[in-house]
């Protein structure tokens, strides 16, 4: 645990792992607390309707063990892959700590997925068990012919069910009510594996991320310097992101549950800025997780301090670039400064800033939490001088490191050069040991000669007061290669115009370089966004590439 009144020199250097031989994240985030925190609120559930509901450690506790001998009564077998497709809900966090007490392996899925990304993932993952809704339960059933391995569906009912379960279903309501309290926690390795997280798929297939109970410690030192030394008293989380990607889960959930720190969760289908205003100030919630999306969305709101109360202590963001103006509205209207950090699904937040112990850098990735190794190296896994764009790299062994890609030794093999896992992000390291973002190495544009990262363009388009949200790509160019285009979201009260487009590029070549500059501006009501809030710029070169492809119609005088 990080210790306040140091230095960032001090607090990295004195920092030490302390991984146990023995640990498993269910009884670190839940068991343990019984005696000291069992009547603390542990979850504090927004139902749809608009109530309230109260789960304390000690109701996690009896839950999950009750769910954790149905799984096992049920046929569960140690290492047995459990699918989790629930949004923020009781039933998914007591799924995941069921799951880690019975020693199986969770396998959290978005809810958002379509039929295709189901099947892959569950079939991949041979998971023989599936905990769902009622909302989710038609995309199982439509798939469960081709889940040879699908033995089980718990599923999570409504109120007033309209149906009844089909056959093979069983109702999660019962199945609690019918098993016992008591269970005896299986005695895991800290290496045994405890979940996989599927990828993005950006280069190609997703791959499952599997990764060991251990994981979480490796986790908590991020999310203790980004959130300025967790935990402080009245302590209460809550993030937008969906507990199906690492960022919901191993960023906010289990962090703050190891911790004995409440979180509040809710059912957000759509990001509103005013219901996150809302919710921050009636469930005096203290600590976010907020991608940077979020945030600009929140940047639009008049007057926030004016229509709500609420005291933030420290808020920790991810996934892409901050600006200046990001970060200093961040300072005005929320009154803290946003620590923005760094990681990847193998590899989790491994990079970031802590405004208690270092200036933070607008725009900069920060320097290595304690206890991670960051370097840039090369394609070979060999450490470049500062200011050298390189890939960044983390070296091994680290608590916080994936233990392989679910059943694909040879992309395991891929990820790493020597002792360095490559993350495949292009940065530069300053004098200062700074980390500066580039770009993903399938994200550079290269132009005239020169390598242009597409995050430096997007952080300079926000800061006109035209822009609401930006995107930068590579488009191909025959005299240079590629070319910068720019999609633009305009902000509220400004129309697209060709006029409002040679003002935008004038901005950012006056503010960057004549070759950074978007040659081509198209204004669009939305970009392609992760789950996570992060700008998918392949589709939009995939669009790109469409358009061009596409045959034209003939135009006067055309022969």
């Amino acid at each position: 645990m990080l210790t306040r009144g140091k230095s960032y020199e001090e607090v990295y250097s004195a920092f030490r792992w302390s991984v146990p031989k023995r640990f498993n994240m269910g009884v670190a985030c839940c068991d343990r607390h019984l005696a000291r925190y069992g009547g603390k609120p542990a979850l504090l559930f927004l139902t749809e309707d608009g109530r309230l509901e109260r789960y304390s450690f000690a109701d996690i506790h009896r839950l999950s063990n009750r769910l954790a001998n149905a799984l096992v009564a049920h046929g569960a077998k140690r290492r047995d892959r459990v699918g989790i497709l629930l949004p923020q809900s009781p039933a998914a966090a007591i799924g995941h700590i069921a799951a880690y007490k019975a020693g199986l392996i969770a396998v959290p899925l978005f809810t958002l997925f379509g039929e295709d990304a189901l099947a892959y993932r569950l079939g991949d993952a041979s998971a023989g068990t599936v905990i769902t809704d009622d909302a989710n339960l038609a995309k199982i059933m439509a798939i469960r012919d081709r889940l040879p391995a699908l033995r089980l569906v718990i599923v999570a009912r409504d109120a007033a069910p309209k149906s009844p379960l089909p056959a093979g279903a069983i109702d999660l309501a019962r199945a609690l009510d019918s098993s016992s309290e008591r269970f005896s926690p299986i005695d895991t390795d800290a290496d045994d594996p405890a979940l996989i997280i599927y990828t993005s798929g950006t280069t190609g297939p997703p791959k499952g991320a599997l990764h060991a109970h251990r994981t979480l410690l490796g986790h908590l030192t991020g999310v203790e310097f980004y959130h300025e030394f967790l935990p402080q008293p009245d302590d209460v989380f809550w993030t937008p992101a969906d507990w199906a990607w690492i960022g919901g889960l191993l960023d906010v959930l289990l962090p703050a549950w190891f911790h004995a720190v409440p979180v509040v969760a809710c059912r957000m289908r759509k990001f509103d800025p005013e219901f996150a205003y809302r919710l921050i100030a009636d469930y005096q919630v203290r600590n976010l997780f907020l991608p940077p999306t979020a945030l600009k969305l929140m940047r639009q709101v008049r007057e926030p301090r004016a229509r709500w109360s609420y005291q933030i202590r420290s808020i920790f963001s991810g996934g892409e670039s901050m600006g200046e103006e990001l970060l200093a509205w961040g300072r005005e209207a929320l009154g803290v400064t946003v620590n923005e950090g760094y990681g990847q699904t193998e590899c989790n937040l491994v990079l970031g800033n802590c405004s208690a112990v270092m200036p933070v850098r607008a725009g900069s990735m920060g320097r290595p939490v304690p206890g991670h190794i960051v370097e840039i190296v090369d394609e070979r896994g060999n450490p470049v001088p500062s200011g050298t764009p390189g890939i960044v790299g983390v070296r091994r062994p680290d608590p916080v490191m994936l233990l392989e890609y679910w059943g694909n030794p040879r992309a395991t093999a891929e990820k790493f050069a020597g002792d360095w896992l490559l993350t495949g992000d292009v940065a530069v390291k300053d004098d200062e040991g700074y980390f500066w973002f580039r770009g993903r190495a399938d994200d550079i544009i290269t132009s005239a000669g020169y390598r242009i990262g597409p995050s430096e363009i997007e952080d300079c388009l926000l800061r006109h007061p035209a822009v609401a949200m930006a995107a930068a790509i590579g488009v191909p160019d025959p005299l240079r290669t590629e070319i910068v285009k720019a999609f633009i979201v305009p902000a509220p009260g400004h129309a697209p115009s060709a006029a409002l487009a040679r003002e935008i590029q004038d901005f950012v070549k006056t503010r960057l370089a004549a070759h950074e500059y978007p040659r081509l501006v198209e204004f669009v009501e939305s970009l392609p966004l992760t789950a996570t809030g992060k700008i998918m710029r392949r589709e939009l070169r995939a669009k790109e590439i469409a358009e061009q492809a596409a045959p034209r119609e003939p135009t006067a005088g055309s022969p």
